[in-house]
């Protein structure tokens, strides 16, 4: 069977495995994959974090790590296309040879099991810029895809530059840097011309790829139809969004390093992310090919252009239907113990404080207020010291408190909530989150809404820290004082919005009455 050009239609029913489900682009491509036709098992460290997911039901999830190759020979059974769309970039300062190896072992596995296809989402590189020359995270990236290219199975290596979509980190640094910022110093690479491609996009091209014939085995450049300058950009981001003209001043002193710094301190993107993006945007990416079109046609319509991009991404963040975000791939380094409550704990010290109220509210009430914490609604107590606490984390480097939420109202397992992340959810029962930030230990916060024997609503709060070292031992004793203003406000202060929101309104007061007419205010035209 052929397309209207005469290659090879897309295979529908082939098995993909996919790698990196729990990040911003895989937990995007498995649906259009499913809806493609295709089967679909997923590869994660930790298989939990994928079951709320819309699509977990249709998927097969598998437990295995990419630079294990135990776990990756029985993934790779019977699999027709193997999705890679991990990276190390934030691991440490040996990441390049993580992912080094990481892509050796897939090739490996892949090339074993008789894979039919890997298809990979690279970064686009500057062709008159050698490798040495590159940034580390540019460097890398380019590497994976020759180490996928030189591993005896066809390979289909996609390479983008700057992805617009809801949640992604670059549409989150262009969001905030032109929302926040009417009058601008920014560095010098604001002037690099840059080739934009919208998410859309990018998850058409990753799932027309895996129809492509054996005989295609080469990297495909991939961006949308208009090259710009980031200045373009935050310009056109301003005018899409209603916002007055925005006044920028490019400056040649501030360095990757310092500009890293810059956008940390306006934008919820940490350190760790803004600064390999920050180095990349230091050369022209643009592609100098679309030979992509050729085996995956474009529709009418597509490329998507910037402006559409951009108004289908905040469309998106209006709606609160942002689906995956830049931050629901787990931080690199983030702790991966088990609660020191499971069965298998090794032990050592534990801190708790625990917390209890009666609410005078059904637990469904309770139930939505714990739902719905972090992000707009804050931590329900001294505010203040929630602010410090993520400014502080920032400045080592951690995430802070403004990743905020995927969704205002709904978490799933996996979700960032400022600098937690949900580890369990029982929906209407407890929400597990566990700690992102920078801490000599490992830090949980659990929240439950339950009923005690006699039918009453009882709202239980524990956090657990389980300290690493001495540090760790003289950090919870010197915040220990402070527990009481921000853990027992925390716990009474949710209680209250509870019972706040199952209050019934105020009685409907008679028309023509005095009480009416307070109520309703002065009339047009009064004296006040």
């Amino acid at each position: 069977m052929t397309d209207t050009q005469g290659h090879p239609a897309p295979t529908s029913g082939s098995l993909c495995l996919v790698t990196g489900a729990t990040g911003y682009i895989g937990g995007r491509l498995v649906p259009e994959l499913l809806k493609a036709g295709h089967r679909v098992r997923c590869l994660a460290r930790t298989p939990a974090k994928l079951r709320d997911h819309p699509w977990a039901g249709q998927a097969e999830t598998v437990r295995g790590d990419v630079t294990d190759a135990a776990s990756l020979a029985p993934a790779m059974e019977g699999v027709d296309v193997a999705y890679y769309l991990v990276h190390a970039l934030g691991t440490g300062r040996d990441f390049e040879e993580t992912d080094r190896r990481a892509a050796r072992t897939f090739a490996e596995q892949a090339r074993a099991a008789g894979v039919r296809r890997i298809v990979y989402l690279g970064g686009l590189t500057p062709s008159a810029v050698p490798d040495h020359a590159l940034s580390p995270h540019l460097r890398s990236r380019a590497e994976v895809g020759r180490i996928l290219l030189d591993s005896g199975v066809p390979t289909t290596v996609l390479r983008a530059a700057v992805i617009i979509g809801s949640g992604s980190a670059s549409f989150e640094m262009l969001r905030y840097l032109t929302e926040r910022l009417p009058v601008m110093v920014t560095p010098s690479w604001v002037r690099t011309r840059i080739q934009p491609i919208a998410v859309r996009d990018v998850l058409r091209y990753l799932v027309g790829s895996a129809g492509m014939p054996d005989h295609v085995s080469r990297a495909f450049d991939i961006g949308g139809p208009e090259v710009l300058t980031y200045l373009d950009m935050m310009r056109r981001y301003a005018a899409v969004d209603g916002l007055p003209k925005r006044l920028i001043f490019p400056v040649p002193v501030l360095t990757p390093r310092l500009s890293s710094h810059w956008v940390g301190l306006v934008t919820p993107v940490p350190r760790s992310i803004a600064r390999p993006l920050a180095e990349s945007l230091k050369y022209e990416v643009v592609c100098d090919e679309h030979d992509i079109a050729d085996w995956v046609p474009d529709p009418p319509g597509t490329p998507i252009s910037f402006d559409t991009a951009l108004s289908l991404a905040l469309q998106k963040v209006r709606d609160a239907q942002v689906v995956t975000r830049w931050s629901s791939a787990s931080v690199p380094g983030a702790p991966s113990d088990p609660l020191p409550t499971d069965p298998d704990w090794a032990g050592g010290s534990l801190y708790t404080d625990v917390r209890e109220r009666t609410v005078d509210a059904p637990p469904q009430a309770l139930w939505r207020v714990v739902e719905g914490i972090g992000g707009e609604n804050g931590w329900y107590s001294f505010p203040l010291a929630w602010a410090v606490r993520g400014r502080l984390d920032r400045l080592v480097g951690g995430v802070g408190l403004r990743r905020g939420r995927r969704d205002a109202a709904l978490l799933r397992i996996g979700d960032s909530l400022d600098f937690w992340r949900v580890e369990e959810i029982e929906r209407g029962r407890l929400l597990r989150l566990r700690a992102e930030m920078r801490l000599p230990g490992l830090a949980w916060l659990e929240m439950y809404a339950e009923q005690d024997d006699e039918g009453r609503t009882r709202y239980r709060q524990r956090a657990l820290f389980h300290p690493r070292g001495l540090a760790g031992h003289v950090y919870w004793w010197s915040v220990s004082p402070f527990h009481s203003f921000v853990f027992g406000g925390m716990a009474r202060n949710i209680a209250r919005t509870a019972e706040a929101a199952d209050a019934p309104p105020p009685p409907a007061q008679p028309a023509g009455s005095a009480a009416a007419a307070a109520a309703a205010g002065p009339t047009p035209g009064a004296q006040t």
